[in-house]
């Protein structure tokens, strides 16, 4: 994959919509162009035991960090049209959803590809697991400061760029000027002719619908018949 934005949430507490740190990579035509991190105030506002003990951030360190929609209101527009990569995708994608969600924001459309599950197709059973510094040692990217948001994004980045393939383009409709539905939904209801011959050589038809040997006329007086 050439062109998407890698990204990775930490949070505070179990809760999905506790986004304490946010790191975005953005990668165009297979280089990276753009780096971002910010600190977030989670929501709720509280830090376990356990997920500082993972990414080392505390209380004191979002106290005066911005809420969550003024910190995606800087980073939505630089990633505008670019699919999004993630390390277990489910997770971030889950974070995001529950953030728009707790705000009152409209989601877009995003696309989450996701690098562990790219890594279970590609490498399988050669490696011992597939978490993000074991996939990034593979790839060749040293990750030495894992659960930091924009170290885990940049070693996410890495690995896409080498075991993801390229989406593929969504076929061009040929002619989309040209109205064809009509034709295509009333195709199946317009009784189709079995031509035979009369008695005195002539051409009638005979439709499927009356099972009777109509002429046009005749055929056009039965549809239009009021019941």
């Amino acid at each position: 994959m050439r062109n998407f934005a890698a990204i990775d949430f930490e949070t505070a507490n179990g809760k999905r919509t506790s986004v304490c740190s946010v790191g975005v990579v953005i990668v165009k035509e297979g280089k990276i162009i753009n780096k971002i991190y910010r600190l977030i105030r989670p929501a709720p506002n509280y830090y376990t035991q356990w997920t500082t003990a993972v990414h080392g951030l505390t209380y004191d360190d979002t106290i005066e960090a911005d809420d969550f929609p003024e910190v995606w209101a800087e980073i939505k527009p630089l990633i505008d049209g670019l699919p999004l990569v993630a390390h277990n995708s489910p997770f971030d994608e889950g974070c995001l959803r529950a953030v728009h969600e707790l705000y009152g924001m409209t989601y877009p459309p995003y696309k989450f590809y996701c690098t562990c599950r790219a890594s279970r197709k590609v490498f399988g059973k050669e490696l011992p697991n597939h978490q993000l510094h074991t996939v990034a040692a593979r790839c060749g990217y040293d990750l030495t400061n894992h659960h930091h948001a924009l170290a885990d994004a940049e070693a996410c980045a890495q690995i896409a760029l080498l075991i993801i393939p390229e989406p593929k383009k969504a076929k061009k409709v040929k002619n989309p000027d040209k109205d064809t539905y009509v034709g295509d939904l009333f195709a199946p209801l317009i009784p189709q002719p079995i031509k035979k011959q009369n008695r005195v050589g002539r051409k009638r038809e005979t439709y499927p619908m009356t099972g009777k040997s109509l002429s046009f006329f005749e055929w056009a007086n039965f549809c239009y018949t009021p019941t």
